[in-house]
């Protein structure tokens, strides 16, 4: 590896520090994009259930909010309600609605800075590329002696470079199209389980006590 990299030439270490920032990134990623961590099953039905027989309380709000990032979202919500039973529909939603926008936040951290990497590598491979085609004519030119060491270094540099810009593009954007469809699916299911839970207090008979 150390020879390849040698072959190479300096080039190919902003490409090896890119590789290692797309494998922490894609590491964090996935665990952070955990269905536990995010949205477990059956939370919104545990949730609705729960408050048929009344608003939860502080402290069961706070637990529900450390459990994943739909919990906070639900307990958000709730949180308002808690407040005052009567709350008019808009500001539950609203209240929804902002913890939502947060929870999208979280859930796309790093995503643009992946998508980032996965643009600059060719980019970089290519710049490795014409590095080492500078060295090939420069082998070539005129009183250079036609330098075989030097007309070898400069095709290594050129191969090396633009095949390992490959090497660290093609994966990063495949998990960045994956985290980001992952995301969204999540966002979409965390939007139905708060308008589920939004219309059941609502309709829950405790607004007319």
């Amino acid at each position: 590896m150390l020879s390849i990299i040698q072959a190479a030439g300096w080039p190919i270490w902003p490409l090896i520090l890119c590789s290692v920032a797309a494998l922490a990134l894609i590491l964090e990623r996935v665990v952070s994009l955990r269905r536990v961590r995010v949205a477990p099953k059956g939370l919104v039905e545990e949730v609705i259930g729960v408050t048929r027989q009344g608003l939860p309380s502080a402290d069961m709000l706070d637990k529900l909010a450390r459990n994943s990032i739909q919990g906070r979202v639900l307990a958000s919500g709730l949180k308002v309600a808690a407040l005052d039973s009567r709350t008019p529909e808009p500001v539950l939603r609203q209240a929804f609605e902002h913890a939502g926008s947060a929870a999208a936040h979280e859930l796309n951290r790093y995503l643009n800075a992946l998508a980032t990497i996965a643009s600059a590598a060719p980019l970089l491979g290519l710049l490795g590329t014409v590095i080492g085609m500078i060295e090939i004519f420069g082998a070539q030119a005129p009183g250079s002696g036609g330098n075989p060491a030097q007309l070898a270094h400069g095709i290594s540099i050129a191969l090396y470079n633009t095949a390992f810009g490959l090497m660290v593009a093609i994966p990063a954007l495949m998990c960045h199209r994956y985290f980001k469809g992952q995301v969204n699916g999540y966002l979409h299911e965390m939007e139905q389980g708060a308008e589920r839970l939004l219309h059941h207090l609502v309709r829950s008979p405790l607004r007319h006590l």
